[in-house]
């Protein structure tokens, strides 16, 4: 499975439409997770498997490897972090992640076990990182 690009076709669509591609990269297994786990700082691929869940270390490298090449993640001195493009990306991922936590529950009655707190933890943080740009 060859990394999706824009301009090329993708899994689920054929016209190259950007958006497209962006939802094929982050629809692989584990793209979502390691996106939002590299949110809680820079990590050793050690540490992000074990924050992922125990992922197999072939699948790790692949998405890694995917998600370098798309500029959203590189590899630093303290391990693997995001790029300024992926933390942009992650701060309209984690609002989504609260619309469907709200949906999940209004529709479905399903809440997932700490969500509601690691989504308020993601809020707070948001608010003091503003305060201290606004300072």
């Amino acid at each position: 499975m060859s990394n999706p690009k824009p301009g090329v076709e993708v899994r689920g669509s054929v016209s190259g439409a950007p958006i497209n591609a962006l939802f094929d990269l982050l629809g692989r297994r584990w793209a979502l997770g390691i996106l939002w786990y590299l949110g809680d700082g820079p990590s050793v691929f050690r540490q992000l498997q074990e924050r992922c869940g125990g992922v197999s270390p072939s699948i790790l490298n692949t998405r890694l490897k995917e998600l370098r090449d798309a500029d959203i993640v590189a590899r630093t001195i303290d391990g693997y972090a995001l790029t300024e493009r992926g933390a942009e990306l992650r701060s309209f991922i984690v609002p989504l992640a609260n619309w469907s936590a709200d949906w999940s529950k209004d529709v479905y009655g399903y809440e997932r076990p700490g969500m509601n707190e690691r989504l308020a933890n993601e809020h707070s943080a948001k608010r003091k990182l503003t305060a201290k740009v606004i300072a």
